[in-house]
């Protein structure tokens, strides 16, 4: 399952094994000054999320890449069940204009993200 972890410079998401090859990346680092905002969700998100580049597996799992006709481009590793971080990301930096990652560790990374901000 997608790895998500946070110090006080990046976030950084490591896709291990076969989500690696359906994220077309090994691991992603998005430095702090790259992220515009962060918000906790309960869980799955049910919006459109595009045309994609990846694995769905209808209401259970989507790992890939996704670009939503608005041109909006989104990394995701989305698992039904754990609670959603939303984070808002700088495109020309990450290449992508928003991360979706379901994480148990959600709330706790979202706090770290914002209290680092503040500073």
């Amino acid at each position: 399952m997608t790895q998500v972890s946070y110090d006080c410079a990046r976030l950084r998401i490591d896709f291990p094994g076969w989500e690696a090859l359906m994220a077309r990346r090994g691991s992603v680092e998005v430095p702090r000054e790259a992220i515009a905002s962060v918000q906790v969700e309960p869980g799955w998100s049910s919006e459109i999320l595009g045309l994609r580049s990846g694995l769905v597996v209808s209401g259970y799992r989507k790992v890939g890449t996704f670009r939503h006709p608005s041109g909006t481009r989104r990394l995701v590793s989305m698992t039904r069940g754990l609670p959603l971080l939303r984070v808002r990301v700088d495109r020309a930096v990450t290449g992508f204009d928003e991360l979706l990652l379901s994480t148990g560790h959600a709330e706790e990374i979202a706090q770290a993200l914002l209290a680092e901000a503040a500073r």
